[in-house]
């Protein structure tokens, strides 16, 4: 900036701290003159997500704590518990039920080859990671695979979704042409077919379609919010509206986290139960 360039342009050379919807919502703001309403409105967004994923971090700390204990109980049980027990065994020289059996044989297998395995399990893990880094065919299948889930593919939808709208409506309050701020809040979506369903959207839209209908065509977007943008976009507040439906889909992710979680820790601590 101090060599006569721009801000957003300025922003736009370190693109990994700075998204292409900060930048263009910046560019969009130089032009239109509203630079300080658009950096407020970025500035809230930005804590909003912030806070969003603290929120989830230290909901999901009492949870994993229950695993992890819950991971060295057994293992302590199938360690040394077993094998004491299978000395008792030993000596009585009975016939043992088919369940003490599997649970011999499964501490037998954790005391000869349980470092091997999470060897194996680690090296798999990284691979996976990797192949998943490097190929988008895997990555699209891994997608589809998580959205066909009943609970999981439900919250990643509505998670991408209430992102796009959240974009396209700091874009279109900023000033930038309806088109173009359908292709960055495109560009944002993390999951790969609904990335490409809203990419064909924007053609639709490109060619003269409604953005509601182009929208309700990709089947990832909820009657409700199709309803709310056919009404935006009839009454010349798509802004507005856009607002609406991202706070309705966000509060709708933060109850799915809140009951899911509240619905995870007592099963966890079942399964612990019914496994000692």
């Amino acid at each position: 900036m101090v060599e006569g360039h721009a801000l957003a342009s300025a922003l736009r050379e370190h693109p990994a701290s700075f998204s292409a919807l900060f930048c263009a919502t910046v560019a969009a703001g130089e032009k239109s003159g509203h630079l300080e309403k658009v950096l407020l409105r970025l500035a809230e967004y930005t804590e909003q997500q912030w806070n969003m994923r603290q929120k989830l971090k230290t909901a999901l700390i009492y949870p994993t704590m229950i695993i992890l204990v819950a991971i060295g109980i057994v293992g302590f049980l199938l360690q040394y518990v077993v094998r004491k027990m299978m000395a008792v065994y030993g000596i009585l020289h009975q016939t043992l039920p088919t369940l003490t059996k599997v649970l011999i044989a499964i501490s037998h297998f954790v005391t000869s080859y349980g470092l091997y395995f999470l060897l194996l399990v680690f090296i798999g893990a990284v691979s996976f990671g990797s192949a998943l880094q490097n190929s988008a065919v895997i990555r699209e299948q891994l997608h589809v695979f998580l959205l066909r889930l009943p609970l999981i593919g439900y919250a990643i939808k509505t998670a991408n979704t209430a992102r796009f709208s959240r974009t396209l409506s700091i874009l279109s309050a900023a000033g930038v042409p309806v088109l173009e701020a359908m292709t960055i809040a495109a560009q944002l979506i993390t999951v790969i077919p609904i990335r490409h369903a809203v990419e064909t959207a924007v053609n639709h839209v490109r060619e003269g379609g409604a953005i509601y209908l182009s929208l309700k065509q990709t089947g990832f977007f909820p009657p409700m919010s199709i309803h709310m943008i056919a009404s935006g976009e009839a009454s010349g507040q798509l802004e507005n509206m856009l607002e609406r439906v991202a706070h309705n889909q966000e509060d709708e992710i933060t109850r799915l986290i809140e009951v899911s979680l509240a619905l995870f820790e007592p099963a966890v601590i079942l399964i612990m139960c019914a496994i000692v």
